[in-house]
């Protein structure tokens, strides 16, 4: 088995290979590792695991769970995710490489007592998932969490082909009854890709679901076995949206709560 480190950066939502993440970027241990990853040329991979934290009911009561967007931050690389914070984080992530780290100018604010101003200095940071990964360990010794991973690779599975093309017949149908329920219009001519892989990803990001179970199809042993259970999923949710009169909210639950 074949292991690499990778800072880690722990949200309240899953990423997908070939899905793209926005990060706003303002903590002090996130800052130190934007910083440490613009010192890795342009045209080299500057790479970094995002693992989504379990919901707070599941770990240490001082893990960071559901945070509160206007309390203060606390310090130090595992602040938030008490003395474990392998106990805190799914096992299964994804690799993201930052593809645009965008420094923001400060505006001013007092610096905290390590000298790190503790609200203007910032990034903001686009990055695209890559490859899935399973957490082994967590360093907290150093300014950010640093993981050794193991990379892993995708099977297909059996029957991946034929299970794509009726999930994107059960996606078509999900997003119509979906836009009907909200009274909007669908967009026509969408394009969507046909590889299985490619398909089960954006099908399990652009569907409206918990973050339990986006982990639990991200961490799916093969892409015929997530295209299975989107099928499922799918077929029982646009059953369940045509008996409601309206969806409302429905995008809040597809907002991470990550301070982040």
């Amino acid at each position: 088995m074949t292991t690499i480190r990778l800072p880690i950066f722990p949200l309240n939502t899953v990423l997908f290979p070939g899905l793209v993440l926005p990060l706003n970027i303002f903590e002090q241990r996130y800052r130190a590792l934007m910083r440490d990853l613009q010192e890795i040329p342009e045209d080299a991979p500057r790479r970094f695991g995002v693992v989504a934290i379990r919901d707070g009911r599941e770990v240490a009561p001082t893990a960071v769970g559901m945070p509160d967007p206007t309390a203060r931050a606390a310090a130090g690389p595992a602040a938030g995710f008490g003395p474990d914070p392998m106990r805190a984080f799914h096992t299964v992530g994804c690799v993201a490489d930052a593809t645009s780290i965008r420094e923001r100018s400060g505006d001013g604010e007092e610096a905290d007592g390590d000298g790190e101003r503790d609200g203007g200095d910032g990034y903001e940071v686009l990055a695209t998932g890559t490859t899935r990964f399973r957490l082994l360990s967590v360093d907290a010794s150093g300014p950010y969490l640093v993981g050794e991973v193991e990379e892993l690779a995708e099977d297909g599975g059996e029957g991946a082909g034929a299970l794509a093309s009726g999930v994107l017949r059960a996606f078509r149908a999900y997003q119509k009854q979906l836009a009907g329920a909200r009274e909007r219009t669908l967009a026509g001519g969408q394009e969507l890709p046909d590889e299985p892989s490619v398909v089960s990803y954006l099908v399990a990001a652009a569907t409206v679901l918990d973050t339990p179970t986006r982990q639990r199809l991200l961490q799916a042993p093969d892409t015929a076995t997530r295209l299975a259970e989107e099928l499922r999923i799918l077929r029982r949710e646009t059953a369940l949206i045509g008996r409601l009169p309206s969806v409302p909210a429905a995008d809040l639950t597809r907002v991470p709560t990550s301070p982040n």
